[in-house]
């Protein structure tokens, strides 16, 4: 028996940070279809061949589910009509993987293959954000998203209520570096006694706002949101790249206290990208 279930996506936009050319529209529905053998066993086929990742089965999601109001103790930064904390449902998760889909493919509309590839990106990025949600010694990290705030009786599904998402990782800084990635010279001898350096950083990336939601300074507070909880974990500076013709990304990091790595840029030359750095 084959079970067909249709989702319609609103329209999502390209971020500064992606530093697309064009803002285009995309709100084509988008169709997700499972096959159900003679013993009950949901399989999606379509969307788990040939990928590249371990893929868990996701058809437990529930794409009408209602938003949760999260615990007491959850971080979470409030401004405006929005939240912005961390995701808590496999939903949620699912919802920024497909963000980032869009936003990855946005200028590619034309592209026949473009939603089949959109679907297998959405799969790979859901199953590495769980995989990145699980704690690993000396490491962290979470999916940041943004939602609209629910007033009195009125109730958003996850898929209408996330507008933004990012992540934010603290790790280590690796023996002989300065800052993340840097190429530093393997030491001549090795000592087992040799301990690992333990300055923490943060570090930012995927930050993608649904073109509906543009220009309400979700972007702007989702970062300082990030910074705020790469601090409190112990990071030391919060790290983020981006392409250096993007200079509305460039500038809105600034604004917020980045500022170039020029080291880094010396050696990020050839991938046409900088390294900016906010110190706590």
């Amino acid at each position: 028996m084959t079970t067909t279930i249709g989702i319609r996506k609103p329209a999502f936009m390209i971020p500064a940070c992606y530093g697309a050319k064009n803002h285009q529209r995309v709100s084509t529905p988008n169709m997700i279809t499972m096959m159900m053998n003679s013993e009950g066993i949901k399989k999606d086929e379509q969307l788990h061949k040939d990928s590249a990742y371990p893929i868990r089965h996701t058809t437990h999601l529930q794409f009408d589910r209602l938003q949760q109001q999260p615990h007491q103790l959850i971080k979470k930064h409030e401004f405006g009509q929005f939240v912005a904390r961390e995701a808590m449902l496999d939903e949620e998760y699912w919802t920024a993987a497909w963000l980032r889909a869009e936003t990855h493919w946005e200028d590619r509309r034309d592209d026949r293959f473009a939603d089949s590839y959109k679907r297998k990106f959405t799969e790979q990025e859901f199953n590495a954000l769980k995989r990145q949600s699980e704690t690993k010694i000396g490491q962290k990290s979470a999916c940041i998203v943004t939602v609209k705030k629910e007033h009195g009786s009125e109730r958003h599904t996850v898929l209408k209520s996330i507008v933004g998402t990012l992540d934010v990782s603290i790790r280590p800084l690796l023996h002989g570096e300065t800052f993340p990635g840097e190429k530093v010279k393997a030491p001549i001898y090795y000592s087992r006694d040799r301990k690992e350096p333990k300055n923490q950083y943060g570090y930012i990336a995927n930050l993608c706002v649904a073109k509906s939601a543009r220009r309400q300074g979700i972007a702007r507070n989702m970062l300082y949101f990030a910074i705020e909880s790469a601090i409190s974990d112990g990071a030391e500076q919060v790290y983020v790249h981006v392409n250096r013709n993007n200079i509305a990304a460039q500038e809105l990091y600034q604004k917020i206290g980045f500022e170039v790595v020029d080291r880094a840029s010396r050696q990020l030359s050839g991938d046409k990208t900088y390294l900016l750095c906010y110190r706590a």
